[in-house]
């Protein structure tokens, strides 16, 4: 017998006892986005390597250890996509869709991330994101807030989660905290880890996310961002605030906040939960102001944010908040002979097209009648239409309920799709 082959550890199927609550959650987050008047944009898997390096930052976890690159035949430098914003802007600068114009987008589908493979954390995961291009006002920042907490709400979880907020200021102010924070890392360099010394020059701020408590004791002295805010960001965050406060939406300002990708600015913002266990993020964005121009377009403004879906799929199941599953099957067809085969093909084909929301399942490879019963069983079928000799002289169906305590009925064809219609 062949060595039979496995998944790539990291990279998982989704079964089909597993789909309908995907499709569920996937249903749900498309009828926000339309809600709130946003465009989908679906774009290619596989990406230059370099756009991912110009737009993340080389020196970033990403770029550093995690991406999936390779070379194609004719020596490009190829990667699997590891998010979707620099993607977004990459395919809004070439279709001409971002200088001088107001976009509102959204996305859904697998990214790539070589890292330690984990409960609801893979290498071949799938991200929901937004992204709005075109507006400098803090309104489009509460806009994308406003559209995640509505997400949390139709999910029913926004008790789950919590709201924290911070803001990077311009690049100049940015600039000139990394210059304060990174002197600091200097002169306590003997109290860092290896990971934080490693980052003190290159990404300094992130060892601010650091989950060594050692780090974190030293980090108490560390030089604070909002002293470095710039007056135009300050009022920026003022006036989101005042947004999110109207809107009645609650948050926690956090200025140890700060994203782990170069190209933020300004507002930034997680949602965290400690509904899976150890508090979790499980949706994070912000503005990212010079991004479209670093790629190669013209100064635009933008925001955006990107959830895992792994992680949401895992946070509904756990709390109970997936709607129960209909059966994949409405009717089961059961055919006595080759001569029935051919009568239920047919009569499938119509029932399908009267009844367009209809799930009719038709027996194939022949059997007995208990077998095939026992067949429609196991599907979930709510009832079997049975054609045996008796039914196929006499034009009609008889109609076996499956999961109800009703008589078994048989009906003329003619009468079976207005008795279908009520399972629908």
């Amino acid at each position: 017998m062949a060595k039979q082959i496995q998944a790539i550890r990291g990279m998982n199927d989704c079964l089909p006892a597993d789909t309908p609550a995907w499709q569920q959650v996937e249903a749900k987050i498309r009828q926000v986005v339309a809600s709130f008047g946003y465009s989908e944009i679906r774009f290619p898997i596989v990406e230059s390597t370099d756009l991912f390096k110009r737009g993340i930052g080389e020196v970033t976890d990403i770029v550093e250890k995690e991406m999936y690159t390779f070379e194609d035949r004719n020596g490009d430098s190829l990667t699997l996509r590891p998010e979707g914003t620099a993607v977004c802007v990459r395919a809004g600068n070439q279709a001409g869709l971002l200088y001088n114009q107001e976009q509102r987008l959204w996305y859904m589908g697998p990214m790539y991330r070589h890292e330690r493979p984990q409960k609801g954390r893979y290498r071949q995961f799938h991200q929901f994101g937004i992204e709005a291009f075109g507006v400098a006002d803090a309104e489009i920042d509460a806009e994308v807030i406003a559209l995640s907490a509505e997400l949390w709400r139709v999910f029913g979880i926004e008790d789950e989660v919590e709201l924290q907020l911070n803001s990077l200021g311009s690049n100049e102010a940015r600039a000139n905290y990394r210059e304060a924070l990174t002197a600091f890392l200097v002169e306590n360099e003997s109290s860092l880890d290896e990971d934080s010394k490693r980052r003190m020059h290159t990404n300094p701020l992130r060892v601010l996310d650091s989950k060594n408590p050692d780090v974190q004791a030293v980090l108490v002295d560390a030089p604070k961002l909002d002293a470095y805010l710039d007056e135009e960001s300050q009022q920026h965050l003022k006036k989101l605030c005042e947004l999110l406060d109207a809107m009645g939406i609650r948050y926690q300002l956090n200025d140890r906040l700060v994203r782990g990708l170069d190209y933020y600015n300004r507002t930034v913002f997680e949602w965290v939960t400690d509904s899976l266990g150890a508090q979790g993020t499980v949706c994070a964005g912000g503005r990212y102001d010079g991004l479209v121009e670093q790629l190669g377009g013209k100064t635009t403004p933008a925001v955006g944010f990107a959830m895992g879906m792994e992680r949401l799929v895992l946070m509904l199941e756990s709390l109970g908040k997936l709607d129960s599953i209909r059966s994949t099957v409405d009717a089961y067809l059961v055919v006595a002979n080759d001569e029935a085969a051919k009568v239920g093909a047919k009569l499938s084909q119509q029932l399908r097209r009267d009844n367009p929301e209809l799930r009719l399942m038709l027996h194939c490879g022949g059997g007995k009648f208990q077998k095939q019963l026992k067949r429609a069983d196991k599907v979930g079928a709510q009832v079997a239409l049975i054609l045996g000799q008796s039914e196929i002289e006499n034009d009609t169906v008889t109609v076996k309920w499956l999961r109800q305590d009703v008589p078994q009925q048989t009906v003329t064809v003619a009468q079976v799709s207005d008795l279908l219609s009520e399972l629908i």
